[in-house]
């Protein structure tokens, strides 16, 4: 064929017009197809347009060691909600519950402890007994994060506990008067809030272990807290109780007010949870029942998008791709949808059982799993596989 008479690069440039039908068609040709229809390079452009592939808007490839043709192809369960549901872990008590995800760990705290639990083979499933647990808080954990070395949590008890991940070493951090409801840390910088109405930065570097560098009354209760990847800044997200905007950018090493993002919240519409793309574009969500796509190089006194809960209800979470599509976690039964941020509608809902109507307190994706945790109960939403018959 002449095909085969051309260059690899310009065969592959040729290849990665095509359409995935036509991909996946031409690959059934002869295994010389076969083979160049499963490279990455040709797949890349088809991915970047679909939801869930890994592959960010800025081109960066977040799960290299999966080929992009079968992430194309879980993409379509994604967009079409399929997906099997299960239940990993149960309680008895009601609980406010906060994960991470790293690779094949799952990181959930339940009351005052975090645990660390291996997903096995598919992400499905995880072992029962936590591979390592992180304690310390007298009352419950409120928020936590990871960075490459530490797990960073936030406790109803004015607590900030820095875990190293791989020794035993902890440090417990004092300041907050009050519970501490949302704690981020990036490039040797922990940022918290709390219900204290201040915004507290600490230092993360190993010679000011424990300092606290500054601190910000913000004249309201702080729900969430997010630092820039270009961490020279980083956003609070506060109750809104009084006639202050609830989105306010600070300057981390002055930590000045830059400027406050939106000019017309009610009274009461609190946020929630926070969520940096990049430097520039981020996403917002709480008690008004809006998510909100902000991009700074445009202007601060107003988002880009936003999408409002079908239900009118509050939203606890949210996750991005870094593409286009977000997740969010809903206040009543359990309801979790999927938005592509070129669409003005909800995508897909899913309503996850529960003995009570609960929140989605918190949700972690990759490109084959969401994790999903409720009040007493830990669900998986499986898109790998078929969906059972008669389920969505």
């Amino acid at each position: 064929m002449l095909l085969f008479q051309l260059p690899e690069d310009m065969l592959y440039l040729i290849l990665s017009y095509l359409d995935r039908t036509s991909l996946c068609r031409l690959s059934q040709v002869c295994k010389k197809f076969y083979h160049f229809t499963n490279r990455d390079t040709v797949w890349r452009r088809i991915a970047s347009e679909c939801i869930n592939t890994g592959m960010t808007r800025q081109g960066t490839d977040m799960y290299p060691q999966i080929p992009l043709k079968e992430r194309v192809k879980v993409s379509q369960n994604w967009s079409r909600g399929h997906c099997r549901r299960e239940i990993m872990l149960k309680w008895k008590t009601n609980l406010l519950p906060w994960m991470q995800l790293d690779g094949d760990v799952l990181y959930l705290s339940q009351a005052a402890d975090i645990g660390a639990y291996h997903l096995q083979a598919g992400g499905g499933r995880l072992q029962h007994k936590p591979l390592a647990l992180h304690s310390g808080h007298r009352e419950d954990v409120c928020r936590f994060v990871l960075t490459d070395t530490h797990l960073i949590s936030a406790g109803g008890d004015g607590k900030i506990i820095v875990h190293h991940r791989r020794s035993a070493f902890c440090m417990e951090y004092s300041g907050h008067n009050q519970e501490v409801n949302c704690v981020d840390s990036r490039g040797g910088v922990i940022v918290s809030g709390s219900r204290d109405r201040t915004a507290r930065v600490w230092a993360l570097s190993s010679s000011r272990l424990g300092e606290c560098l500054h601190t910000i009354p913000t004249l309201d209760r702080v729900w969430s807290v997010a630092i820039s990847p270009s961490q020279s800044s980083f956003v609070t997200g506060t109750a809104c109780c009084d006639n202050f905007s609830p989105l306010r950018i600070w300057d981390i090493e002055r930590c000045q007010l830059v400027s406050c993002l939106g000019t017309q919240f009610r009274r009461g519409a609190g946020v929630l949870d926070i969520v940096f793309e990049n430097p520039f574009q981020l996403l917002t969500c709480g008690y008004d029942t809006y998510i909100r796509y902000w991009d700074l190089r445009v202007s601060s006194r107003k988002c880009v998008m936003e999408w409002e809960e079908p239900h009118d209800s509050a939203l606890y979470c949210i996750q991005s791709d870094e593409n286009h599509m977000i997740a969010s976690g809903s206040s009543y039964y359990g309801v979790v949808r999927l938005w592509d941020k070129r669409q003005t509608y909800c995508l897909q809902t899913f309503h996850l059982p529960s003995a009570t109507s609960s929140p989605v307190y918190c949700l972690r994706f990759n490109t084959s799993h969401l994790y999903a945790a409720l009040a007493t109960a830990l669900y998986a939403l499986d898109f790998k596989g078929p969906a059972p018959r008669g389920r969505r």
